[in-house]
């Protein structure tokens, strides 16, 4: 996303948080921005049941939690860590001087936050309709080709639990399980060592 040493040069600091630490909290305050330098992010909300529901899983190089912050609200979802991280914070006003001062930085910025909103809007309708094999194959789709850009079949490793996928997808685990091993029949993955491959 935005070159680190830009980050920097701006005010940037480096902070570090172990596996399963909260980044921040839903309907806390935004007054920052991230970017991840090591490690995986997830954004999540949990039912009045407690039942997980996973927003989105960021990887290093993205930034994620910035639509609050532009639009001067609160965070709608919790930002945990996945793994262990390193995450660059730089305060809202700095931000913003940046990407007045660098509007390529700008661009990618929208770029990024753009295709979320297709992502977000496809999978919208997909969760409403769909069957639970296609919920599957959609988010798999859009990891391999838009977070990972990989192209060949089954060049993707998913590095996601079952419980995980359930979470992205509204399914049960049970369903995603019957689910995956049903689309590895038909061709459509391949799963070894209880990994998935897309």
């Amino acid at each position: 996303m935005i070159q680190e040493h830009l980050l920097y040069l701006f005010g940037a600091e480096k902070l570090f948080y172990p596996k399963g630490e909260q980044i921040f909290n839903e309907e806390q305050q935004a007054i920052s921005y991230y970017q991840i330098a090591k490690g995986e992010v997830k954004m999540n909300n949990f039912n009045d049941d407690g039942k997980e529901f996973i927003q989105g899983i960021f990887l290093k190089g993205q930034s994620f939690g910035e639509p609050p912050l532009f639009a001067e609200v609160k965070y709608p979802a919790n930002a945990e860590a996945l793994t262990d991280c390193e995450i660059l914070r730089l305060n809202k006003d700095r931000f913003l001087e940046l990407l007045k001062e660098h509007p390529e930085e700008h661009l990618k910025i929208t770029a990024a936050l753009a295709k979320r909103l297709y992502y977000k809007a496809i999978m919208a309708s997909e969760l409403s309709s769909q069957e639970p094999e296609h919920r599957i194959l959609r988010i798999l789709d859009y990891l391999k080709d838009h977070v990972h850009n990989l192209k060949e079949p089954f060049s993707f490793e998913l590095d996601l639990t079952r419980q995980q996928i359930a979470d992205l997808t509204g399914l049960r685990v049970e369903t995603v399980i019957r689910a995956t091993k049903s689309l590895e029949k038909k061709g459509e993955l391949k799963i070894k060592s209880r990994k998935l491959f897309r």
